[in-house]
């Protein structure tokens, strides 16, 4: 049960970091309003509670900051108190902040900085840092036919760190490098179902420490108008990775592969955009972790199920969603847009190519409502039915 104390304690010291963090700008407009929070999903259980965002806006009415102090009530790991911060500077650079304490288990801080125009415009520069637990964390086996009542539970605790460095040789298109550490380990969840270790404890990574190092070349070809709320063009994204297990002492190292393209198409008006993305992934190597291996279900693909549905080796999926406007509204100050976007997900995850066949597909489709402040600032909430029951999932961005 949540103590008052400690209820207290949490909202203290989120509303004095919110002010403390709240910067001076000459001519600056500082807009908020409490929002309730309320949402359920599949995997984390019910929230009810408050969020206050913060816009900061410069003398042009341009957003420059929105910071949102939060406070809520989960009904798998009690009381959470949450601080979002996001920075947006011109060119699309953008600088983020999340940290979070809940009563049960539970610990997050994200750091992350992207500049798509680093240097005048010739580089792209990425890089961030996190450490979290995720106390309600799914795991069903590996493979498309596993069933509902095969879910286990764990904790994820994970550290990571990432950098990327991109070149572009023409406008649209850029070549870059990068690195990523993950340092993962289960523990104990927070929920009545099985643990996971107990109940599949010969699945590669579910036992120990597993310590990732990743190194990614990456291709990509866009011709998007905007990287964050786009309206028109196409995106393709190819990368190549190797990675070495380095807790792994027998087969330490194994490949991971992907393609993904995305296309826009737009009406003349730009108030109905049709959306399609295909996405390819294939791992090569053994005893490859699961949670390293290709994933379906969650807020980005297949958005009926809940996170990490089914898990395996390769992955092919598609996914079409109509973006419809519906009405332009000040919002805090600020112009903002309302969208509904009627959906359909489908995909398969397989461990071998001979296994892929249309029977195995998984179809999911759905509606989700959009609120957007362009060209930095997306939210959005989706609803996917799926015949174990369907999920909600709730964002700062589009799916794709």
């Amino acid at each position: 049960m949540t103590s008052l104390r400690g209820r207290i304690a949490v909202a203290l010291v989120f509303l004095v970091a919110s002010a403390v963090l709240l910067p001076e700008h000459a001519g600056a407009d500082v807009q908020y309003f409490p929002i309730p929070a309320v949402s359920t999903s599949k995997n984390d259980g019910n929230d009810v509670g408050l969020i206050v965002p913060f816009l900061i806006t410069d003398p042009d009415g341009e957003l420059k900051y929105l910071v949102a102090p939060m406070i809520v009530r989960n009904s798998i790991v009690g009381t959470r108190g949450s601080l979002n911060l996001f920075r947006y500077e011109p060119g699309g650079r953008q600088i983020q902040f999340i940290g979070s304490f809940t009563e049960q288990i539970e610990r997050k801080v994200v750091f992350s900085y992207a500049d798509p125009a680093f240097s005048q415009g010739r580089y792209s520069l990425n890089f961030g840092a996190s450490f979290f637990k995720n106390a309600t964390s799914r795991f069903f086996g590996l493979g498309q036919t596993t069933s509902e009542p095969e879910q286990t539970n764990y904790t994820a605790r994970e550290g990571r760190i990432n950098w990327r460095f991109g070149v572009y040789a023409n406008e649209v298109t850029q070549i870059s490098i990068g690195q990523r550490f993950r340092d993962v380990s289960l523990q104990k969840g927070a929920t009545n179902l099985p643990f996971t270790v107990d109940r599949f404890p010969t699945v590669d990574g579910v036992q120990g420490e597993s310590l990732i190092l990743g190194h990614r070349a990456t291709f990509y070809y866009d011709t998007r108008n905007n990287l964050v709320s786009p309206t028109d063009g196409m995106a393709v994204t190819a990368y190549a990775e190797l990675n070495q297990n380095i807790r792994n002492s027998a087969h330490p190292v194994y490949s991971r592969y992907e393609i993904e393209v995305k296309k826009l198409f737009p009406s003349e008006s730009k108030r109905a955009i049709l959306v399609v993305r295909a996405d390819l992934q294939a791992t090569i190597g053994s005893q490859v972790p699961f949670f390293e291996q290709s994933s379906l279900g969650g807020q980005n693909n297949l958005r009926g199920f809940g996170v990490d549905r089914f898990i395996d080796k390769n992955l092919v999926s598609l996914s079409v969603e109509e973006r419809i406007h519906l009405a332009r509204a000040k919002v805090a100050g600020v112009n903002a847009d309302f969208e509904i976007a009627p959906f359909l997900d489908t995909g398969q995850v397989f461990n071998d190519y001979r296994d892929v066949s249309f029977k195995s597909y998984r179809m999911t489709p759905g509606i989700g409502f959009r609120g957007i402040v362009r060209p930095n600032v997306v939210g959005r909430v989706d609803y996917g039915y799926s015949r174990e029951g369907g999920a909600i999932f709730a964002g700062l961005d589009f799916p794709y």
